[in-house]
């Protein structure tokens, strides 16, 4: 049709706007249909008695925008997960915290409550970066570590431990001013470490394939839990004995009792792979698990290992983190995304898919605090920093 022509009918008119404005669609219609229909009825009826074509081609731009703005605001993201008012997303961004330079992937670990000190290992620049959340600044740096992998905190000793990839350590440092006190030789890969304050000992997995176990006391390993493959995320289970262990090189989840030193389990994970950040959510005894491959959450019955649900995540995930306050859970993704989950039941459906940015996959919860914390790396838009958030409501 010539859009030039001044002597349209306004029958003709509507027939050329529903023609233009059909192609305008979204991944799922249904949710706009009253929006759209609402724009093409204002639309139709301002254009009645206004023949003049320069009207038409502004009013045709007018329809674009905002019926792509409609879409945009009321139609779902290509993931399902309706899209969010920032006031009403469950993550709010409160704070970046800058970490100073700092190359390649930090890994935000452990948090000191008695100082309000944040621990993140610096992989790229072989160094421990000490942040003070109260101050929301940088207050320290450990330098001269090897591949720092793992960092656990044990507040009775008021020690740092600091588990090195590169060169199988485990290095110590005094709580305060983070001076050496001591080192702890496991050979190689030195990787995750958990705290069992109840035992005042701690776990780290390490080398291909085993759980060290350290005497808080003496400072010295006192014993091996032997596995199928190298450890990665693994959790200690607060309730019972055991400690559950993702093996993905191995296809599984290894169950290990802390009492005898021992594998007494294993939970296959067929059909899945890659799975590294792990959760217990005590109130509903259940395992939580993320898989890369594909990617999503798999959540595993405490009592007989069975997969009892799944759900989508975002990909690249590296941590997880169950808010017992709001029955949440947390996911962050290197992919460039936070997800939302909701703890219900059998299910997990995810309620939030918040953008931040690629190669932000670590992060650390702090209940104490209720605050997110997600470490984000140097990139040309933005330099490397502690990123804030706040659960709401």
């Amino acid at each position: 049709m010539d859009q030039s022509n001044p002597s349209v009918s306004s029958s003709d008119r509507y027939a050329w706007l529903s023609a233009e404005v059909s192609p305008i669609a979204v991944h799922d219609r249904e949710p706009a249909l009253d929006k759209k229909a609402s724009v093409k009825g204002q639309a139709f009826s301002r254009c009645i008695g206004k023949p003049d074509a320069g009207a038409f081609v502004r009013l045709r731009l007018e329809i674009i925008v905002a019926l792509f703005s409609a879409a945009i605001g009321s139609g779902p993201l290509r993931t399902g997960v309706a899209a969010q008012p920032a006031e009403t997303t469950p993550l709010q961004l409160e704070a970046k915290i800058p970490l100073g330079n700092v190359h390649g992937e930090s890994i935000i670990w452990r948090f000191d409550l008695k100082r309000q000190r944040v621990f993140v290992a610096e992989l790229g620049n072989d160094s421990i970066g000490i942040v003070d959340l109260a101050n929301r600044k940088l207050l320290h740096r450990i330098a001269g570590l090897k591949r720092p992998q793992g960092v656990g905190y044990e507040p009775s000793a008021d020690l740092l431990y600091v588990a090195n990839a590169a060169d199988g350590s485990v290095r110590l440092f005094e709580g305060n001013e983070y001076k050496p006190a001591g080192q702890i030789e496991l050979g190689s890969d030195a990787d995750n470490v958990r705290v069992d304050t109840a035992a005042n000992r701690l776990f780290i997995g390490y080398g291909s394939g085993a759980l060290a176990i350290i005497d808080a006391a003496t400072l010295s390993k006192i014993g091996d839990v032997p596995l199928k493959a190298h450890p990665e995320g693994f959790q200690i289970d607060p309730d019972t004995s055991r400690i559950f262990v993702n093996v993905p090189e191995a296809h599984g989840i290894a169950v290990v009792d802390r009492s005898s030193q021992k594998q007494v389990g294993k939970w296959p994970t067929p059909g899945r792979g890659a799975n590294f950040p792990m959760a217990v959510d005590s109130a509903r005894r259940q395992l939580l698990v993320i898989f890369r491959n594909p990617a999503e959450l798999g959540a595993f019955s405490m009592a007989d290992g069975k997969l009892v649900g799944t759900a989508e995540t975002c990909g690249d995930a590296d941590d997880l983190f169950v808010d017992a306050k709001r029955g949440r859970i947390y996911v962050s993704c290197g992919a460039g995304f936070l997800d939302v989950l909701e703890a219900k039941g059998m299910a997990n459906p995810r309620i939030a898919h918040i953008p931040t940015t690629s190669g932000a996959r670590t992060s650390l919860f702090v209940p104490e605090l209720d605050r997110l914390l997600l470490a984000v790396r140097t990139s040309t838009a933005e330099p490397a920093a502690i990123w804030v958030f706040r659960p709401v409501p």
